[in-house]
């Protein structure tokens, strides 16, 4: 199959600009039908049908959470939090169907209420080509501190 290693890329570095920038719409529209977007807690390899995770979403749960967040009612993230993320270490390999996994490095900053927060960890991003670009399939985020409390993670990590 092959694949453009530029193009993968910038569909990564393009998703973190749509978090940061709280353009919400445009990011769940990366989705396609069948999403799964996990963030697991204490270890990276949990079970989530046995294990709680900090995010276990489909793509309805997705819709809900951006809902939720556009609302205004979402008073964990009033002010909004202010957020740059860095993504690093690229890794892209061809999966089934087409498909490609990036897995990639990140650090996220985020400003809320004069209390700044650190959050680093590894993303698994699973791509479906489509339209001359990619759907996101699947991303797992592992945070280095997923066995640690997280005070507020109300924001698109």
């Amino acid at each position: 199959m092959g694949f453009d290693r530029q193009q993968v890329e910038q569909f990564l570095y393009d998703e973190a600009q749509l978090m940061d920038e709280h353009r919400y719409d445009e990011w769940l529209a990366l989705w396609d039908d069948d999403a799964l977007y996990w963030v697991p807690t204490g270890r990276d390899d949990i079970n989530p049908d046995r294990e709680i995770s900090l995010i276990y979403d489909d793509r309805i749960r997705l819709g809900l959470r951006i809902s939720r967040l556009q609302s205004g009612f979402a008073h964990a993230q009033d002010p909004r939090s202010r957020m740059r993320r860095l993504v690093s270490n690229i890794r892209i390999e061809e999966a089934d169907k087409g498909e490609i996994v990036a897995s990639s490095n990140f650090m996220l900053v985020e400003l809320r209420r004069g209390k700044q927060d650190v959050f680093a960890g590894r993303s698994i991003h699973r791509l479906r080509p489509h339209q001359g670009s990619f759907r996101l399939v699947s991303k797992k985020v592992m945070l280095v501190n997923n066995d640690e409390p997280i005070d507020n993670l109300t924001f698109l990590i």
